[in-house]
């Protein structure tokens, strides 16, 4: 059976492809959110993984306003990525692993989740712009199943049912019948507010302590509700829902899991930034 060997959660603001286009890394402003990332580009170099699923939320490019599905899995060969209008640099096409895709969708269809499949799927920088930061060099190497959660318009789904989603993935990879490794993704947050009277909002404190959590408490924040989190993260904060995702993911079957690396650094672009990398303790290590 598959494995699934851990879990990525970071920020994937626009701004970013950017500065990765201009060379902007190690500039004052850039550097410590990007110095986050090499020790766990150490760790995907070690353990090697050959598909990454990605928890992500579209902005407008595959879907819009008028069509916009609660949950939706891409079961394509490839995934084209597409400028919305940032002027990010296109990237080379994501390679997909419909097999994987499949047994997701059947799998959670069995759990009585609606899931729209989509076997022709385009991705944003919401998808592409977190393995260009962990992959930074050449093409990304891992093949992709791309997991939407519509974070966009009303109503959202809950926290509790995200996480439960995320579960259901992680269960689902683990009964996967081939040999491949596989590491889950959560595309987006933390707290940040682009619009409104409260633009420019960042909750240092509940970002804090949500990545806390993250390690020792994966069901804290579903106790709130979606406008609690809106209260708490801002109206784009949450995105968080992915990295609850993510972690349901890993506390699928409940493996025991520890942290590898953690970096928070504010403000990029009015929002605070995140990764973590989180690894299953597999059976029999210590």
């Amino acid at each position: 059976m598959a494995t699934l060997i851990g879990g990525i959660g970071t920020s994937h603001i626009p701004a970013i492809g950017g500065a990765i286009a201009r060379g902007q890394q190690q500039e004052p402003y850039w550097k410590p959110f990007f110095d986050g990332f090499p020790p766990i580009r150490d760790w995907l170099a070690t353990t090697r993984p050959d598909v990454m699923v990605v928890f992500y939320n579209d902005h407008g490019l595959n879907f819009f306003l008028d069509k916009m599905p609660t949950f939706a899995i891409g079961a394509a060969p490839e995934y084209r990525n597409a400028d919305e209008g940032w002027g990010i640099p296109t990237l080379a096409p994501l390679r997909g692993e419909p097999e994987l895709s499949w047994h997701l969708v059947n799998a959670l269809v069995e759990q009585e989740f609606d899931i729209v499949s989509c076997q022709e799927m385009q991705v944003d920088h919401a998808c592409s712009l977190p393995l260009k930061l962990l992959y930074p060099e050449g093409d990304c190497p891992v093949a992709v199943v791309p997991v939407c959660i519509n974070t966009v318009q009303f109503p959202l789904p809950k926290a509790r049912r995200v996480h439960a989603l995320g579960k259901a993935v992680g269960e689902a990879i683990r009964t996967w019948d081939s040999s491949k490794k596989v590491a889950v993704v959560a595309s987006g947050g933390l707290s940040h507010q682009l619009d409104g009277e409260r633009a420019g909002f960042i909750n240092k404190a509940f970002d804090l302590q949500f990545l806390d959590s993250m390690e020792s408490n994966p069901e804290w924040a579903t106790q709130f509700s979606i406008h609690e989190l809106v209260e708490k993260a801002g109206t784009q904060g949450v995105e968080l829902l992915m990295w609850l995702a993510m972690r349901g993911a890993l506390a699928g079957a409940g493996p025991r899991v520890r942290k590898l690396h953690r970096n928070y650094h504010l403000p990029i672009s009015n929002t605070a930034t995140a990764v973590m990398a989180l690894e299953v303790v597999q059976a029999g290590s210590r």
